[in-house]
């Protein structure tokens, strides 16, 4: 090694080769730095102490692999900007949804604004697990009363709440996650110190159950060979797969967990895009959910919510721990200490997209963003690929035949300039598919389709 210092004038030779330990060639490394920076503050008159803490780093942040995926699409989408500035990128990439928030919803938004803007209806601080006619509004308009007002908790999105439900289950617990899945759920175990380090030859962290979910047992897992866990996250209709698991499906998943003994997350996030009639759009319609079952779900991807964040948590009242806890208590707790509660203006937003009006404009939306669905897979299926997913959620998963995914992300960027998400973002399970999302506009969906078919011609 050889380091120069800033004053281009001190220099300093490490007599140390690269096949030295790295714990002895570190030690050379800090040695040579701090004899630089002491010449430098002689030379310079200012001090060139490197300024950092006395408190050590928490090891779970430095088992997570990479970054999170979504940021990394972004990054690699910018690099490619920054070299080709006129490029016109298609994005079928994050879930991000794209049309407008509907007049009578978005009228309601206004409204909470309104409020706050006068004496007789302006409101503070509000209860954490969300206003009570919102609470009702959601057991009544989307649970049919099956859940009780009081097990409903409002909250700023499902994705927050499955790293509230973390830290309520703490680091002695064992997960479970669907292979490939939503990597919120490995990476917030990671975070919680649930785990060991990832194996670099299977790409799984030691300490998750990573339950097999391909087109070989039809993305629902063999649950009769799973390992125990003690929290099992299940997201149905299944992101990124668009797998929806079907009541005769939910029926054993619901079975399995009362008898070892597990909590289920159920993430239903993607609930109204269910067209089928065999498939539940919330675990409570299993009998004897409401004893094994915890749900979360959100408006974003309901109502154009993504940047307005509303989201809410069904903890029954049957749930218990093995001492007899009730599973709500804790996670009130958690609200009430980690969260002030949703925003009152997006509250006012919720209780209109849950009246008749905001439904029929949310089934609109649904239509309009499963109509891109149906694009994205005939176009995958004139192409020749096998193709899963897109009837009862907004994605489609195409089976690239053994081709690396990230390979195939790159390739489409820069050949068609359309995003994708590489499969393998999602776990090991994902390798080999690729994602794509049915969020963007419909001329940008056609747009991206015409490209897809010169790029992916085979």
């Amino acid at each position: 090694y050889e380091m120069t210092s800033v004053t281009g004038v001190q220099t300093c030779a490490l007599p140390i080769s690269g096949t030295a330990p790295t714990d002895l060639r570190m030690l050379y490394l800090s040695v040579a730095i701090q004899g630089l920076l002491g010449a430098n503050a002689l030379t310079t008159g200012r001090s060139s102490r490197i300024e950092m803490s006395g408190v050590a780093r928490n090891a779970n942040m430095g088992k997570l692999q990479a970054g999170y995926l979504f940021p990394e699409i972004g990054k690699r989408r910018n690099a490619y900007l920054e070299k080709n500035p006129d490029a016109n990128i298609i994005s079928l990439g994050i879930g991000d949804t794209t049309q407008p928030v509907p007049d009578h919803i978005l009228a309601g938004l206004t409204t909470g604004v309104s409020n706050l803007g006068a004496k007789a209806t302006y409101t503070g601080y509000g209860a954490e697990q969300g206003v009570g006619a919102l609470r009702a509004k959601i057991s009544e308009a989307l649970y049919d009363g099956r859940i009780s007002p009081e097990e409903v908790f409002v909250s700023d999105g499902s994705k927050c709440d499955i790293g509230r439900l973390q830290m309520m289950f703490g680091n002695q617990v064992k997960s479970a996650v669907q292979d490939p899945s939503y990597p919120v759920y490995v990476d917030t175990s990671v975070m919680m110190g649930q785990t060991k380090l990832m194996d670099d030859a299977s790409k799984q962290y030691e300490g998750i159950v990573y339950m097999k979910c391909g087109p070989e047992n039809g993305f629902f897992p063999d649950l009769d060979s799973a390992e125990r866990a003690d929290v099992v996250y299940f997201c149905s209709p299944n992101n990124p797969t668009g797998a929806a698991a079907t009541k005769e499906q939910l029926t054993k998943l619901v079975a399995w967990a009362k008898e070892r003994g597990s909590i289920i997350v159920f993430d239903a996030a993607y609930a109204p895009f269910i067209r089928s009639k065999d498939v539940p759009k919330s675990i409570y319609e299993i009998p004897g959910a409401e004893e094994v079952a915890i749900e979360v779900n959100s408006l974003s991807k309901y109502a154009g919510f993504t940047g307005v964040r509303l989201g809410w948590t069904i903890v029954p009242k049957a749930l218990k721990f093995a001492d007899g806890t009730p599973v709500a208590n804790d996670y009130n707790r958690v609200m009430c200490t980690a969260f002030n509660g949703a925003s009152n203006i997006v509250q006012a937003g919720a209780l209109a997209a849950l009246e008749p009006a905001g439904l029929a404009e949310i089934e609109k939306l649904i239509d309009y963003y499963m109509g891109n669905a149906k694009i994205l897979k005939d176009t995958m299926l004139d192409l020749g690929f096998k193709v899963h997913g897109g009837d009862n959620a907004p994605y489609v998963f195409v089976d690239l035949e053994g081709k690396s995914s990230w390979d195939m992300f790159s390739e489409l960027l820069e050949t068609a300039e359309v995003v994708t998400i590489p499969g393998a973002g999602f776990g090991p399970g994902g390798e080999g598919f690729l994602r794509l999302s049915a969020f963007a506009p419909r001329d940008a969906c056609e747009e991206a389709c015409t490209r897809l078919r010169k790029a992916m011609a085979k």
